[in-house]
Order: C-alpha cells, then structure tokens, then sequence
C-alpha cells in the first residue's frame, strides 16, 4: 500500500497538472469505490475548479471552490494522465475529465483525461464538503510541527499497547504504514514488540527523530518501488530492514528477521533492536 512518501511523490506531480482547472466531468467503472454516491460525487465536482491539492495522511485532497474530493490508493490505485481519444484499459476505475489548459502551459493532449487505476478495486473516491470531517477521522501529521518529542511520550505513555501496532494506527498518527514504520523502528533501536507505555525517554527521543528522518529521506527518493504499482521510487535501494529478512543487518550484520505483527510482515534487526 502506498504510504505517506509515495502519497505526497503522487500529490506534488498532480499538484501543478490539475490546481486552477476546472473539472467537467467525472466518470466511474466501479461505484462502490465512490462515496457517498458516484450521481452526488458527479454533481459536487462536475463545473468546480481545483483550487489546492495536497495530501492529509495517506490521502490525496483536491480542495475544490466548493467542498473537498479524497483520493485513497489502497493497495493498488494509481493516477494517470491519458490521451482524450484513448479507451480505458481494464484496470480503470474513474475518470476525470478538465477543460483545456491555457494554451502555451501545458500539452493540452496529454492533460485533460486523467485515470484512476486500480487493479484490486480496494482505492476510494470519497467527496466530503469540509476537511474537519476528514481531521476528526485522522491522527497527527508526523512531518507537522505538533509532532514532538513530548507530543509522542503523551500518546505512547496513555497506551499499553505494542510499538508497531500503535504507530500504524492511522487515528493517532496519520500516514505512516508498513514500510516506514519498520525503518523507523530500527532506526530508533525499539523493538517492534515493546510495550508503548514502557518506552523511556531518550527511546521517544530517537523514536520522533527517526520517524521524521525516514519519512524525508523517502519523500527526497520519491518513495518506495516494490512493485509494478509504483514504480518510480527509489528508496527501495535504502531500506535497512524492511523486506529483507535473513540478509545481514547493514549496521551489525545480525541477520534480519521477519514476524508477523498484526497480520504485517514486520522486519527487525535482534541485536540493533533490544530497546
């Protein structure tokens, strides 16, 4: 599944193609992605101008002139532009179409039709008409200045719960998933498994620091590639742990090992990781 990295990659290429245009019309392949209807999602975004797009956890946020569209890639989702005269191919599942760019900025061809493709029908198209619904579902931003040192002992500290469990769960902290989360727990020298509310102070310290230097460093390389899916990424040549079960760790040279925590493939290094 596309993370935070991989979403904002996603975000900051849509972001100059589609703000100040205006869309007409919407078009989707499967309706049960689109929420709360694809005739109300039709009738909010057909005629509005993308004023902003940007990303609020794992999702993609096209502020319209009036009410807000979110774009959730799930496992598979991914946007591209298309020729106007092209078919969809069979993973297609919602079209957009804009209004002619102005002329001399862009290659009005190739910017008009923009495709959602989904090959596990898992993505979600939603329209809400403020982002405070969407705030009221979502934990804090990691990359945003209230995630601290002090704001993540508070919310380790209230909870007995398993690190990586906790830091996956998108209502406390929003964005980070399988990947990262596995990166940065190395990083911070903490044990996947360690109990939350038992995570000493100088460990919260290394905890907030490695978060936001992995979560950077992943933006910086376009994120991560581990699949035809997303293909452009290039952190997957950086990564320490994750996916690399029984190989040496790069810092120790333990070998790596793979558990499941929570139905998630977790990756962990057993002497770098004792915290």
């Amino acid at each position: 599944m596309p993370e935070l990295p991989e979403v904002e990659t996603v975000v900051r290429t849509l972001r100059p193609t589609i703000t100040g245009r205006r869309v007409c019309d919407f078009r989707s392949l499967w309706p049960r992605q689109v929420s709360p209807s694809v005739r109300r999602v039709q009738s909010a975004l057909v005629g509005r101008v993308v004023r902003e797009v940007s990303r609020r956890g794992k999702y993609i946020v096209w502020r319209l002139d009036d009410g807000v569209l979110l774009v959730h890639l799930r496992m598979s989702g991914r946007m591209e532009w298309a020729p106007a005269n092209a078919a969809p191919s069979p993973h297609v599942r919602a079209i957009w179409e804009f209004e002619p760019a102005a002329a001399g900025d862009r290659d009005e061809s190739n910017l008009r039709r923009l495709w959602f493709c989904d090959a596990r029908k898992f993505g979600r198209i939603r329209w809400i008409s403020n982002l405070a619904e969407l705030d009221a579902e979502l934990g804090v931003e990691p990359l945003s200045d209230e995630f601290t040192p002090s704001y993540l002992a508070a919310l380790l500290h209230a909870r007995k719960r398993a690190l990586k469990p906790l830091l996956l769960d998108q209502t406390l902290i929003a964005g980070l998933g399988n990947i990262y989360v596995d990166e940065s727990l190395f990083r911070a020298g903490l044990h996947p498994l360690a109990r939350a509310d038992r995570v000493r102070a100088a460990g919260v310290q290394r905890l907030c620091r490695a978060v936001r230097a992995v979560l950077r460093e992943a933006i910086r390389r376009n994120g991560t590639s581990i699949d035809w899916i997303y293909p452009d990424g290039g952190m997957q040549d950086h990564l320490r742990v994750y996916g690399r079960g029984d190989e040496p760790c790069r810092v120790c040279g333990a070998a790596i090992v793979r558990i499941v925590v929570g139905q998630r493939g977790t990756h962990f290094c057993p002497r770098c990781q004792v915290g």
